[in-house]
């Protein structure tokens, strides 16, 4: 009987630790994928650099889930551990941009940008060791509390022929270190990748007990907020905390191993039957979307651990709502064989713009014939006579002209999934929409096209 109940106990715990963990350890695997290029000496040429993406995101682009489309992404992995990190921004004009600070929990921390009236000048980016350093004239502080921190920037793109503007606003985003500051610095080279030394190893989310371990050594590496205090206690009873290694911990007994190597099996299961229970909530509530601004979970560690899962590295409400849906209005799966029609009654309500992106169901832009993967606010779409807008999503080019310049394609037979983004959104008419007030994003209704 006891043997039976260190098992069950372990096996409840271990899932809650996996759904709490896994954040931390896709971050951890998005850092160590992006910024390792071969040999630990490589591995520092990136950290404390931003890697602008200066061309629209395609079916290719894999290193973030749902990437977007109507912007061009910079991205920077900050370690503050020997110093400060300097962000310039440049004047910005005309171009909605936001420059995020995540941590390692996938927190949206701090947003510089559009939608805070951030001015252009220097940043200076302080751990939590570098309170008290002093910064030079002229430059504003921004203190955070982990050494590693995630920077990423959006900014938006009009179409194609804005990229060339785009790509110099993305050149006035640098970072440089506070001892370097107002001298002449040039950053070290990047080492050639096309050497098979150079060669990136892949990382993956680890298995087994190395899960715990690796959790382990993350939140001794990161420590977490006080407000996790109650559920850190929760894991010490099974040997998960900072620091430890469950996997040869010989204190825990032969069931209660048992029981957490089920939990880390179970574990991706566990979260999709999370992320199916939190979209059905929504879209209940939300015209079958699931929908929000995110970026901020306090101790919602489901819903964070479902954020990661689907788009690593959300922003919070201020900066963009998603809207997600899979399905269409009556919640059946959305099927590339199939005929859907988004109707946009009127222009959602926002500061900076908006846009409809399509995927497949992993997350990545979906390959077509002619490249289009969004529309957005700045798209040339047929206008309805009463001022509406109907996007068409469909296999085969729709045989109305007007349907055709509204139409994004999907792939036959595959399922796909939508996601509206709403950037800047106007706070007086958003100010509610988590509780489905001031803007419900449009159904998707299947339909039979027109003969």
């Amino acid at each position: 009987m006891e043997s039976q109940t260190d098992y069950e106990k372990a096996y409840e715990i271990g899932l809650e630790a996996y759904i709490y963990g896994t954040p931390l350890l896709e971050t951890n695997k998005t850092f160590l994928n992006m910024t390792n290029v071969g040999s630990a000496d490589d591995k520092t040429l990136r950290i404390n650099r931003f890697k602008h993406i200066r061309t629209t995101n395609d079916p290719k682009s894999k290193a973030v889930v749902a990437p977007g489309a109507s912007g061009l992404s910079s991205i920077a992995w900050l370690d503050l551990s020997d110093e400060p990190q300097v962000l310039h921004i440049p004047k910005i004009t005309d171009h909605f941009f936001v420059l995020a600070l995540l941590d390692p929990y996938t927190e949206d921390i701090i947003n510089l940008g559009s939608a805070n009236d951030t001015p252009e000048g220097d940043y200076v980016i302080c751990g939590p060791a570098q309170r008290g350093v002093p910064i030079p004239k002229g430059t504003t502080k921004i203190s955070v509390d982990y050494n590693r921190i995630w920077l990423i920037g959006s900014t938006q793109l009009k179409g194609v022929e804005d990229i060339h503007t785009v790509n110099k606003i993305q050149d006035g985003y640098t970072l440089t270190p506070l001892s370097k500051y107002g001298i002449e610095y040039q950053m070290p080279s990047m080492p050639d990748v096309t050497k098979t030394e150079n060669l990136a190893k892949t990382y993956g989310i680890p298995t087994g007990m190395d899960f715990y371990d690796t959790l382990c050594q993350l939140i001794q590496q990161f420590p977490p907020k006080p407000e996790d205090e109650s559920i850190l206690k929760t894991f010490l009873s099974v040997g998960i905390g900072p620091g430890r290694t469950p996997s040869n911990d010989q204190k825990l007994s032969a069931e209660t191993v048992r029981g957490l190597l089920d939990a880390v099996t179970d574990g991706p299961e566990q979260i999709k039957l999370v992320t199916k229970k939190v979209f059905l909530e929504s879209a209940k509530k939300h015209n079958g979307y699931f929908l929000g601004g995110f970026g901020n979970y306090g101790t919602n560690y489901s819903l964070r651990a479902v954020v990661a899962t689907m788009g690593l590295g959300a922003f919070t409400s201020e900066q963009t709502i998603f809207a997600l849906t899979l399905t269409d209005q009556e919640l059946q799966p959305l099927n590339g064989s199939e005929r859907y029609v988004m109707h946009l009654a009127k222009a959602p309500p926002v500061t900076e713009g908006w846009s409809i992106t399509v995927y497949d169901t992993k997350g990545a832009l979906i390959q077509n014939s002619i490249n289009r993967y969004q529309f957005n606010n700045a798209s040339d779409l047929a206008i309805n006579a009463d001022g509406s807008v109907d996007i068409i999503f469909q296999t085969t080019q729709p045989t109305d002209s007007k349907d055709t310049q509204n139409w994004l394609p999907v792939a036959a037979g595959q399922g796909f999934q939508v996601i509206f983004r709403l950037m800047a959104p106007e706070k007086d008419s958003i100010r509610d929409i988590l509780n489905g007030g001031g803007w419900q994003p449009p159904v998707i209704s299947h339909e039979r096209e027109n003969e």
